[in-house]
């Protein structure tokens, strides 16, 4: 902390950078008066890796290798709008049982993302269930991240996405063991939930801090949960359905919470609601998989993928909010121009204007809500 150069009576903090083993290195630059923050400046770009040059020099295959890190919560959703990027301009319609398998694992892919926070923040605010929490969100993520492992074979970074469809079919037996770990960690949200929605240090935490209006979700462009806590009622599985949504969404499994309050609370709540939505959503797939006949899961591609000349946007539902990828080919083994619209630089962004008149006590419980990986901001 330093006095400021002016003369005035206020103080300027820097926060930051945090160590990248804290899921990355984001500094904010807070201007105080006394314990009120009067003016906030995100200063990002420490793990900038320049992955939107790196796509233009690898072709259709390699460019997977890049799109699913940036958000390393989320990394088989990033790999979608690549491979859905690319297939539309190749008029390409991959096979059904690929289809519902990318649905399924996306789901599964946001139950894992959800989970990390749903652990991770009531953890930052010293809630009294603290303990019991994170124990059952770490076990239900380990649940998932089995079934997941399992059929990718990928931890973190699965690589299970090829243009066409998917690298493998799944295992023998796979889709009883995601129904089990679905049932399973079904039971520990309800757990999760009752507790932390029931704990007084938590609620009077959360309520009423860090509300965000509608207007500034609009203006900076957040999406995702933190959009829909704020009574943004965008969801692109449902407005604008890819994969097999369409049909989940006649089905009315396809659900979207969302809030009207737009604190800390609300942005808890959606993300909660939203992971059990994507359970129920992964039930209905493992139903529709087990109903299908054996056939393909990818469609045979030739040694050198070269897209036509022109370009797309192909945008998704990630776990943190709206990931598109804007393609643009020449006709060329590698992409002519890729680039990256990801959830968590909006999310961020907006703190410019949703930190000032918060208390310094309350940046830990803002911060944990706005749902953000730093290394899907600086790409």
């Amino acid at each position: 902390m330093r006095p400021p150069t002016d003369g005035a009576d206020d103080l300027v903090l820097d926060l930051g950078p945090h160590h990248p083993s804290m899921h990355g290195a984001l500094r904010l630059r807070l201007r105080l008066e006394g314990e009120r923050i009067v003016e906030a400046e995100p200063l990002v770009g420490y793990l900038h890796r320049g992955a939107e040059k790196l796509f233009e020099v690898r072709d259709y295959r390699q460019i997977l290798v890049l799109a699913n890190r940036h958000d390393w919560l989320s990394a088989f959703s990033s790999e979608l709008g690549v491979v859905l990027a690319v297939e539309r301009m190749l008029g390409m319609e991959v096979p059904a049982r690929a289809t519902w398998t990318r649905t399924l694992l996306a789901e599964l892919n946001r139950v894992l993302n959800h989970l990390m926070f749903l652990g991770g923040h009531p953890a930052e605010l010293g809630s009294a269930t603290t303990a019991a929490v994170v124990r059952d969100a770490l076990s239900a993520r380990e649940r998932v991240q089995a079934v997941m492992e399992e059929a990718s074979g990928g931890r973190v970074h699965y690589m299970f996405n090829r243009v066409g469809g998917l690298r493998d079919d799944l295992p023998h037996g796979w889709l009883g063991r995601v129904s089990a770990a679905v049932t399973e960690v079904r039971g520990r949200l309800d757990t999760l939930g009752a507790g932390l929605l029931g704990d007084e240090v938590f609620c009077s935490r959360t309520r009423g801090v860090g509300v965000l209006p509608a207007a500034l979700v609009d203006a900076y462009g957040v999406s995702g949960p933190v959009a829909r806590a704020s009574g943004v009622d965008l969801d692109l599985r449902r407005d604008e359905p890819y994969l097999a949504y369409g049909e989940l969404l006649g089905g009315g499994l396809l659900r979207v919470p969302t809030r009207r309050e737009g604190d800390c609370l609300a942005r808890f709540e959606v993300l909660l609601e939203q992971a059990v939505v994507a359970l129920d959503l992964a039930d209905a797939c493992v139903e529709r998989l087990g109903a299908l006949p054996p056939g393909p899961v990818n469609v045979r591609l030739p040694k050198i993928v070269r897209p036509p000349e022109g370009s797309t946007y192909a945008w998704t539902e990630n776990p943190l909010g709206i990931n598109g990828y804007y393609l643009v080919s020449r006709g060329e083994r590698t992409p002519w121009r890729l680039k990256l619209r990801s959830a968590s630089f909006n999310n961020v962004a907006v703190l410019t204007d949703l930190l000032p008149g918060c208390r310094v006590a309350d940046l830990v419980a803002v911060l944990g809500s706005m749902f953000y990986v730093v290394g899907d901001i600086d790409r």
